[in-house]
């Protein structure tokens, strides 16, 4: 299986079309049709590693202020207990906590629901620990590469740029240049193999600070740095700045 790092945003993209959910439905078109797949969202940021482990995850409205369209929708993808599992066993002697409450967030339903609408391949939702730095992420995503020849889709959801605080509501409204220099030198850095350049976040230059004030939306990204291989060829299905500070790059390696 390929892996994949979605930019997933606004989580309006559930429910409004666009060119990035039309983007979203062609990538569930083309890519291999997985057994199973493990998310990674931004959205889960604990201080601990844990995986979903229930038979059927609930969908979590994790947000506030939004059109009540959005908290009516429902991913009812089924889980799989035996790839958490699966999961724990390979990232040991790493704990990992097989968890019965989280469910799947909106940074895995607001993509999944374009990339496959039938909601009928399993999902299972590992978190990310927030006591790690880059390294740490990276080299757990190391120890999941065998399910790369299982069968199983590794999913990223987060975004390279992602500040809230600079937002830009007006739709005529460009990206701030900042935004779009540190999305660019990331995809320059994802092309070259140039992994290391990635993982040091307290060595971000000064866009990079300004991209990534907070870690969780931009560490799913390692985590398909982890699993890339060098055979794997790399695309950007999926590139712009949406809001002025929102990064919706798609990379696909595989």
């Amino acid at each position: 299986m390929p892996t994949v790092f979605v930019g997933h945003g606004n989580p309006m993209h559930a429910i409004m079309p666009s060119r990035y959910t039309e983007a979203w439905e062609s990538l569930g078109r083309t890519l291999p049709r997985p057994k199973a797949i493990l998310a990674i969202s931004a959205h889960w940021f604990v201080p601990e590693t844990a995986v979903t482990a229930m038979a059927q995850p609930r969908t979590i409205h994790d947000f506030g202020g939004f059109p009540r369209a959005l908290y009516q929708v429902q991913y009812p993808a089924p889980g799989n207990p035996l790839l958490a599992q699966r999961v724990a066993d390979l990232l040991s002697p790493t704990p990992v906590r097989q968890d019965a409450a989280w469910g799947l967030d909106h940074g895995t339903w607001s993509v999944l629901k374009h990339f496959y609408p039938d909601a009928d391949i399993p999902v299972v939702q590992l978190s990310l620990d927030s006591r790690g730095n880059g390294r740490f992420h990276y080299e757990l995503a190391r120890r999941l590469a065998p399910l790369r020849d299982e069968g199983v889709l590794v999913l990223g959801s987060g975004n390279i740029v992602h500040h809230l605080g600079e937002l830009l509501w007006e739709a005529s409204a460009s990206p701030y240049d900042w935004a779009v220099r540190f999305d660019q030198k990331t995809r320059l850095a994802i092309s070259a193999g140039n992994h290391d350049a990635l993982l040091a976040l307290d060595a971000l230059d000064a866009d990079g600070r300004r991209a990534v004030p907070t870690p969780e939306h931009y560490l799913p990204l390692l985590y398909m740095l982890g699993l890339q291989r060098s055979t794997d060829q790399v695309s950007f299905p999926v590139e712009g700045i949406d809001l002025g500070s929102i990064s919706m790059t798609a990379v696909v390696m595989g």
